[in-house]
């Protein structure tokens, strides 16, 4: 898939925005293998295209969480006392906020701003990431918090202790990779919500303009026309459903490779 989307525009030379009305609606072909959309537009072209959008932003925004709640998580695994607290309460915060209107805030505030610096798309690229990511961070802070609650009790973490090794070295060297197998699954979960949560702003008019279609952008496109062109939400539902497969898939090929425990 990846392949696809990254040499498959440059084989496939139509243009995403090429108007025909007179083959609108129209089934998959020879000529368009994907079939059509209301416009007439070539479904084949838009979602190479898109498909690199989607999927950038999914695998960015799936890093981002990672990164800030493996931090959070582990800080408030370790400690004790206040700190812990006060994160679990940062954590709880944070999930008690309704997402849709913090992150229509957020766009509303940032948006211009953003396009200015960056461009349209790279400032709106950021903009999607940042926020999508920085709401999804905290089920993955509060499972990394549980495995190390867990595993720094356990003999070697004990004997790590003993042998004079600091906070940090039992985080990373010890810790952490035997907590990574359940993170990595939460990882690739949040592929797909990513790439929900980018067609739901796109559709409100607040992600990337109707001209740039992501996968997203043009399954809601095709949601009023299920009756007499289901093709048109077929293929972005098929490609959406088989990202979110496959990332899964290699989730599980991580968790197994990376599993101490593993004998080999």
């Amino acid at each position: 898939m990846v392949l696809a989307i990254s040499i498959g525009p440059a084989l496939w030379g139509v243009a995403i925005n090429d108007i025909d009305f007179s083959s609108k609606l129209e089934g998959p072909s020879w000529h368009h293998p994907f079939g059509t959309d209301d416009p007439g537009q070539d479904l084949l072209a838009r979602m190479l295209y898109g498909g690199r959008i989607s999927l950038a932003v999914g695998l960015a925004a799936m890093s981002v969480a990672i990164l800030l709640g493996t931090l959070i998580g582990a800080l408030a695994g370790m400690s004790r006392g206040s700190i812990d607290a006060a994160l679990m309460w940062l954590t709880d915060l944070f999930l008690s906020l309704p997402q849709l209107p913090l992150l229509l805030l957020v766009i509303y505030l940032f948006r211009d701003s953003l396009k200015a610096m960056f461009g349209v798309e790279g400032g709106i690229f950021i903009m999607i990431v940042v926020v999508i990511g920085g709401l999804r961070w905290m089920p993955v802070a509060r499972l990394v918090r549980a495995q190390i609650l867990s595993i720094r009790e356990k003999e070697f973490v004990e004997a790590a202790r003993a042998l004079g090794a600091s906070k940090l070295r039992q985080v990373v060297r010890h810790i952490l990779p035997n907590a990574l197998g359940p993170v990595i699954v939460a990882g690739t979960i949040d592929v797909a919500a990513a790439i929900i949560a980018e067609s739901t702003l796109s559709f409100l008019g607040l992600g990337f303009p109707p001209d740039i279609p992501t996968w997203g952008r043009v399954l809601f496109d095709a949601k009023d026309y299920l009756d007499i062109a289901p093709h048109w939400a077929l293929f972005p539902g098929a490609a959406i459903f088989l990202a979110v497969l496959a990332i899964n898939f290699i989730g599980d090929g991580l968790r197994d490779a990376l599993d101490p425990r593993r004998v080999l």
